[in-house]
């Protein structure tokens, strides 16, 4: 099943080329951006990754499913990855490793399938 897209690839590549050029000049950059960059990585993550196994948040902004697998109905899922937004968008672009980032407690996952460092970067 195809992704839904909510953002175009053009505005979320330009949301997250925003993000790498605020996080190189040590600049904030306003929520809304960061949310679009936020949502439209998660979006890519599910659209390379399809499936339903793994749930991957990144409160406030997003969550997504990806990775084929036992589909979740219902409950809390038993795969699920959580993670601050700097951390998401440090991991999907590539400025953070996986292991590193979860040795440094920035990433909680739990389950069999909670191991996103095959998909990262992006």
């Amino acid at each position: 099943m195809a992704v839904r897209r909510r953002i175009s690839p053009e505005d979320g590549q330009f949301a997250v080329s925003q993000w790498l050029r605020a996080r190189e000049s040590g600049q904030t950059l306003p929520r809304p951006a960061v949310a679009m960059a936020v949502r439209y990585l998660l979006e890519e993550l599910a659209e390379r990754a399809p499936g339903n196994s793994v749930e991957v948040r990144v409160p406030p902004f997003g969550v997504t499913q990806c990775i084929e697998g036992p589909r979740h109905t219902r409950g809390t899922p038993p795969n699920v990855v959580e993670m601050d937004a700097e951390t998401w968008l440090e991991l999907a672009t590539g400025h953070q490793d996986w292991s590193g980032a979860v040795v440094l407690g920035k990433v909680s996952a739990s389950g069999l399938r909670a191991d996103l460092a095959a998909l990262l970067p992006l």
